[in-house]
């Protein structure tokens, strides 16, 4: 296994942001034991576990942190909010900044930002805003499509709808969770999933992961199960589309102005990698697909940990 130097002071002491106030905290809170078990074998043993709440600016000023390991997920934790709070306080933190963490939380908005990259191709969609019209927003789109709420995570809200009759009522679905919702046409492929780390600023692909779920789509159960899903990694690709994915994956990661980590989602259709969306504070869970993608690799749960904390500072 390739091991990673450290670049941050072993006798630091480390906040690892877990929890929240989001539909994914549970998720959360097991990506951040993972971590914090992971630095404490890695001898950062002034690390702590911090749990997030409306008091969270509060506990980090009286905790006088040094750095913040991210394990946050969905909403205040991946939308730029904390990384507006630990910028106010100057606590250097892993991952992504302010304003790639809000873009990439936004479906709609990544996929505008992203549709100026010809390397990155992604599905036909609409924007539905609370109160406009469903039907009209919709007429160009091709049945089966994918309702999704335009911010929110772990497939949460997200429904498959195969026919006219059935829109409506996925769509109030996905209101639950968001006023805005993101509509796509469903990609008749197979899933794969890539991340995109940095070393020494400089970013790189993981080896691509290839899912089969045993549920009809890569849902919640699927995600976070196990035994639910097969995953194959390295994906059955061949050479030159593996080179497609992976340019692609590092393209959205530098168009969007990502820094650190981020997982690029794909649909993989006649060789052709469309792209669905940026995570840009991936699971860590024991069954999470960026340790397994590092892992193919070479590197690690804990060496993708420290790999992780070295990014702390680079979004400053």
């Amino acid at each position: 296994m390739q091991e990673i130097k450290s670049v941050i002071d072993k006798n630091s002491k480390i906040a690892v942001l877990c929890g929240g106030m989001s539909s994914e905290a549970e998720v959360s809170m097991r990506s951040g034991k993972g971590c914090y078990d992971a630095l404490q074998r890695l001898g950062y043993k002034n690390s702590e576990m911090v749990v997030v709440d409306k008091d969270i600016a509060l506990k980090l000023k009286d905790g006088n942190y040094d750095y913040a390991f991210n394990a946050l997920h969905g909403k205040y934790g991946e939308d730029g909010c904390i990384q507006g709070i630990l910028e106010i306080l100057r606590i250097p933190y892993t991952g992504c900044g302010v304003m790639a963490s809000s873009l990439c939380m936004n479906k709609e908005f990544t996929k505008r930002i992203l549709s100026t990259n010809p390397d990155i191709v992604m599905a036909k969609s609409a924007f539905v805003k609370k109160g406009d019209d469903l039907f009209e927003k919709t007429k160009n789109l091709t049945y089966p499509l994918f309702v999704k709420p335009v911010s929110e995570g772990s497939s949460f809200g997200m429904t498959k709808v195969d026919k006219k009759e059935d829109l409506k009522s996925a769509y109030e679905t996905a209101l639950k969770y968001n006023d805005d919702v993101l509509i796509e046409e469903f990609i008749d492929g197979f899933f794969v999933t890539v991340g995109v780390l940095e070393c020494e600023g400089e970013p790189f692909a993981t080896e691509i992961l290839e899912i089969r779920p045993k549920t009809e789509w890569y849902d919640f159960e699927a995600k976070y199960t196990s035994g639910m899903s097969e995953f194959i990694c390295p994906a059955r690709l061949s050479d030159d589309v593996t080179k497609k994915v992976k340019l692609a994956a590092v393209k959205a990661f530098e168009t969007a102005g990502c820094r650190g980590v981020s997982r690029i989602d794909f649909m993989m259709k006649d060789d052709i990698p469309y792209l669905l969306e940026i995570n840009t504070s991936p699971g860590m869970t024991t069954v999470s697909d960026l340790p397994a993608q590092s892992a193919a690799m070479g590197i690690d749960y804990d060496n993708l940990v420290q790999l992780i904390l070295n990014s702390a500072g680079l979004n400053k």
